[in-house]
């Protein structure tokens, strides 16, 4: 790093392999709505910040960009520029988009997000064991395509109907059930939070490599593949909505698993 250790940087982990875009804007919004950055304070150098989060100077930038756009930070370029927290952030129904309303546990967050861990891992993997006849491959590569060409009014929905799609060759219409009960919940936090184009593109990315391990029959990389495109949403869930949530008992980021790796290209 450039300069001292920032003491904020005790406080802030990591982001982990899979995620880095998801997981850095988590890490900064926890960082801002915990006050390790208060509002008004300027952030840390980018390269010290990228560094300490274990990520690339343009993901971290993508995560910048996007927290501006959202309301939380302002950021001026140049030889002085840098991210400053806005004075004033978004908070509560000021920041929830249309059809979100109320208060949410942060033990109903959590509740779904392990929920869906369960079900749709474990759905994907046996959707890639299955005997799937051209028909349900046919279908699942439509259900691809429609998301992934999809702006964001039509997204959500889209996205559903691909999570179950791939549930539903399953062959268990009580797991299918199930995940679509999940998703049911998932869609009403995701209402809470806005969209970001990066992480858009970056799901459409690891929707493709679900559905390739699907109809490769390779279950383990289905499940892989799954988990970690569950683990991107749960990072921005419980960075947008860390403020918003009642009885909230959160730390500023879920233990490390291992030393941050390299970078994805994209994020």
């Amino acid at each position: 790093m450039s300069g001292p250790v920032d003491p904020a940087f005790r406080l802030i982990q990591p982001a982990r392999n899979g995620n880095a875009f998801e997981e850095t804007v988590e890490r900064l919004l926890h960082g801002i709505k915990l006050g390790v950055f208060p509002a008004g304070s300027r952030l840390p150098p980018e390269r010290d910040l990228a560094e300490h989060l274990g990520v690339s100077r343009s993901t971290l930038r993508e995560g910048l960009a996007d927290l501006q756009t959202a309301g939380y930070l302002t950021i001026q370029r140049g030889r002085y520029g840098g991210a400053t927290v806005n004075a004033e952030l978004p908070r509560g129904a000021g920041n929830l988009r249309a059809g979100a309303i109320g208060a949410v546990a942060w033990a109903d967050v959590e509740d779904v997000l392990t929920f869906r861990a369960v079900v749709e891992p474990a759905a994907a993997g046996l959707a890639a064991q299955a005997e799937l006849p051209d028909s349900a491959r046919n279908h699942l590569g439509e259900a691809l395509q429609a998301v992934t060409e999809a702006d964001a009014a039509q997204y959500r929905p889209l996205d559903a109907r691909l999570h179950l799609a791939v549930a539903e060759l399953a062959g268990s219409p009580s797991l299918t059930l199930a995940v679509a009960q999940a998703r049911s919940r998932a869609n009403d936090l995701l209402d809470r939070i806005p969209f970001l184009a990066v992480n858009l593109t970056h799901s459409n990315r690891q929707h493709a490599s679900i559905v390739r391990a699907v109809l490769a029959g390779n279950a383990e990389r289905a499940r892989e593949a799954m988990t970690v495109h569950l683990d991107g949403t749960a990072s921005l869930l419980r960075g947008f909505l860390l403020d918003e949530a009642e009885g909230l008992t959160a730390p500023v980021g879920p233990p490390a698993r291992g030393a941050a790796g390299s970078p994805q290209a994209h994020r």
